[in-house]
């Protein structure tokens, strides 16, 4: 009995120093596991936002059908205004077409013509943007800038989604 005791007495120790040294392993494995999820959590996060912020940047445009194109101004000379104002005496000829959303149709008719009230308002603001426009926004490194103005100015006076984008396609500055 005395050995009985002697040896349950003994048993406890090791049983202890077993589950002291478990712990530490499956603390460390429990660790690692977190530090592994968090890492993928991380890179996760990280990739999805660089590659939305690559695509943006790269002009990347939500999809679309394919639009109507409509020249602005005379089909030969397209648009000719006074820039720079008055006393600036420099004008701008230039031939701008709009890529419009056919399925607006209080802007485009069945035959993919401008509808009157329409045509008004994208002339209107056109000429209104290039008149108002300085010297120095006509240079030919801001000319994304100026298509763009001139592409949320025309979706603000249409309705959102009206104009797909602006392609400028001859600009004389004399």
């Amino acid at each position: 009995m005395a050995e009985e005791k002697k040896e349950s007495a003994a048993d406890p120790a090791p049983a202890s120093e077993e589950k002291k040294k478990k712990s530490p392993i499956i603390l460390v494995v429990v660790l690692v596991l977190v530090g592994l999820v968090l890492a993928a959590g991380i890179s996760f996060f990280v990739t999805t936002k660089m590659m939305a912020d690559s695509a943006s940047e790269a002009g990347v445009s939500e999809h679309h059908n394919p639009g109507k194109f409509v020249k602005l101004g005379d089909a030969k000379e397209g648009i000719m205004v006074n820039v720079g104002g008055v006393k600036a005496g420099k004008y701008l000829k230039a031939g701008i077409v709009l890529e419009m959303n056919p399925g607006k149709k209080d802007n485009l008719t069945d035959d993919g013509k401008l509808q009157p009230m329409a045509e008004t308002k994208i002339l209107d603001t056109t000429m209104q943007i290039l008149r108002s426009s300085k010297l120095d926004e006509f240079d030919a490194t801001k000319q994304d800038e100026l298509k763009k103005k001139i592409k949320d100015e025309l979706n603000d006076k249409l309705g959102q989604g009206s104009v797909y984008d602006v392609y400028i396609t001859s600009f004389l500055l004399q």
